[in-house]
């Protein structure tokens, strides 16, 4: 059941339940009713068994005085209804019995093992002369002078036993359609009783996608509190979010004032040996307070819930300004965007991702830069589309042992190009963030081609 709903366990388990339930009832109302109709079929046979006896105790009885006992049945031959009468003392051999026995005999129960119960009979199943199973009840009297005698009455178990199972047939139906109701009924109570939850989780999907911001709408009282604390819980993320970019901007303004004091100390005295190995590490410690910074920043916008951004207009603001930055170089930047890509995070950070890529294309280019935006389906089952942003250009480009080097902090393949060298770190660092990636490559159009892998909506 792994990967379920939590509406189908539900389901399953109390479908199960009610069946394992339905099916032990059933069992023990057939046992209880097939022993109450075995306890009505036995005081049937006790009362003849009774009036036999007491015919035998009398004195004066004649053979024909006791055939029929009021049950025409032991009048029918192989009826299925019999008596018998068998000395049991073996002094004189004598039977009697019903005519119903023809020229037949019963079993004896004590021969099977029956035991005398406390009312001093023998009870049990028996093959009667036609191959019937008989239910049969035996008693030994005995006389005094007169003998001893083995009373046996036996009556056809098919009554007990169509009895039992039409009750049973009955009983099966009854409860057939007593569990359609409760699977309807248990049905109806997962899909509405879990309506709820499932209202939240589609509002979650929501505030993930940036549709929404809060869980909005009235909820059961069991379920209120989870909605309360979620929206709690997303204010406080972007209370923390808020903080946290208070203390990177005022932790950048704290490093790089005294950073800006040392190196316009250093360049004062730019004759010293001193001074230049301070302003060479007064660099060095901007490059990294540059870098680490923009990472906490990052970091912390990536917090934020619910942020989406609309693509193609991004990079076509992007466009006109990276071509007004390198009017100079006549360089055409040619942009082919999806109108329904869109970004799963910060504008910001799209525009810092993809302008580092865009102004490195437009420094290396010769004549010309293209950008395509494209929206892929999602790669796994459940997850969301990803965005492939992908920059040419038709410079000289980079050997394949270059752009492994490209990425790396800091690096700069070409110093007469101005820069840190941590733009593409950057765009690395941001990408892998938000789940996605950089890769470099040949383009084209002759130059290097960046691929830049983000999340989509």
């Amino acid at each position: 059941m792994r990967g379920s709903s939590l509406a189908t366990r539900l389901f399953l388990s109390a479908t199960a339940w009610v069946v394992i339930i339905l099916a032990i009832t059933g069992i023990v109302l057939s046992s209880v009713y097939r022993g109450a109709t075995e306890r009505a079929f036995d005081r049937r046979l006790n009362l003849y068994l009774r009036t036999i006896i007491a015919e035998v105790a009398t004195p004066d009885n004649t053979p024909d005085q006791f055939q029929s006992l009021g049950e025409p049945l032991f009048e029918l031959p192989l009826s299925g209804w019999y008596w018998q009468i068998t000395r049991a003392d073996g002094d004189k051999p004598e039977l009697r019995a019903s005519r119903s026995l023809w020229d037949k005999k019963l079993p004896k129960l004590e021969e099977q093992g029956a035991d005398l119960t406390t009312a001093g009979v023998r009870l049990g199943y028996v093959d009667g002369p036609e191959g019937q199973t008989l239910r049969m009840v035996e008693r030994p009297v005995d006389l005094g002078i007169d003998g001893t005698f083995l009373i046996s009455v036996a009556g056809d178990a098919s009554e007990i036993f169509d009895e039992t199972r039409s009750f049973d047939y009955y009983l099966g139906g009854t409860f057939a359609a007593l569990s359609i109701v409760l699977v309807l009924t248990t049905i109806f109570q997962v899909r509405f009783g879990l309506a709820p939850l499932k209202r939240i989780s589609e509002s979650i999907a929501d505030i993930r996608s940036g549709r929404a911001e809060r869980l909005e709408g009235e909820f059961p009282v069991e379920i209120a509190p989870l909605a309360r604390e979620t929206n709690a819980l997303i204010d406080a993320n972007r209370e923390i979010v808020e903080r946290a970019r208070t203390h990177v901007g005022n932790l950048a303004h704290a490093i790089k004032t005294p950073l800006s004091v040392l190196v316009n100390e250093a360049s004062a005295r730019g004759a010293d040996p001193f001074a230049a190995k301070v302003l060479e590490q007064a660099d060095v410690m901007r490059d990294q307070v540059a870098h680490h910074l923009e990472r906490a920043r990052i970091a912390a916008r990536l917090t934020v819930i619910g942020t989406v951004t609309e693509v193609a207009p991004a990079i076509e603001a992007l466009r006109r300004t990276m071509q007004k930055i390198h009017r100079d170089r006549d360089i055409a930047i040619v942009v082919r965007a999806d109108a329904r890509a869109k970004f799963r995070g910060e504008r910001q950070d799209l525009e810092e991702m993809a302008g580092n890529l865009v102004d490195n294309a437009c420094k290396w280019a010769a004549a010309q830069v293209s950008i395509e935006v494209l929206v892929e389906p999602a790669l796994e089952p459940g997850g969301g589309p990803m965005l492939r942003i992908i920059v040419d250009d038709d410079g000289r480009g980079l050997p394949a042992a270059e752009r492994a080097q490209a990425s790396r902090r800091g690096q700069r393949l070409d110093e007469s190009k101005p820069g840190s060298g941590l733009g593409l770190s950057i765009v690395v660092d941001l990408a892998a963030l938000y789940g996605g990636g950089l890769s470099l490559g040949n383009a084209p159009i002759g130059g290097l081609r960046a691929e830049l892998v983000l999340p989509g909506v």
